[in-house]
């Protein structure tokens, strides 16, 4: 992996953590809202934006596990946080989707 797959796969993290979390944010709304269709559709759609956050971070990793070092940048260190915000915030989002139905 060049320095552009690099980066490449660190603006993934960022973007796809980013939009997997406005997801569940979305999904928590809905179903305060009593659109629980529309909560489980986000929830999905999160989960996917996840999936290819952590398909970015697992190239990553393969590449030092494979003995190329990676030079830990700032770019990186947001690109985690924004992965681990939104597993973090999926798993929330879940939670509070299952209690508003249980509660309406």
């Amino acid at each position: 992996m060049d320095r552009n797959q690099d980066l490449q796969a660190i603006m993934g993290l960022i973007m796809y953590g980013g939009e997997a979390k406005g997801y569940a944010v979305q999904a928590i709304q809905a179903a305060k809202q009593k659109h629980f269709e529309e909560a489980d559709r986000l929830l999905a759609e999160a989960t996917k934006s996840l999936n290819i956050a952590h398909n970015s971070q697992t190239d990553l990793l393969a590449k030092e596990a494979g003995g190329q070092p990676m030079d830990v940048s700032l770019l990186m260190v947001h690109g985690q946080d924004h992965l681990m915000t939104a597993l973090v915030f999926i798993d929330l989002a879940k939670e509070f989707v299952d209690v508003y139905k249980h509660m309406m």
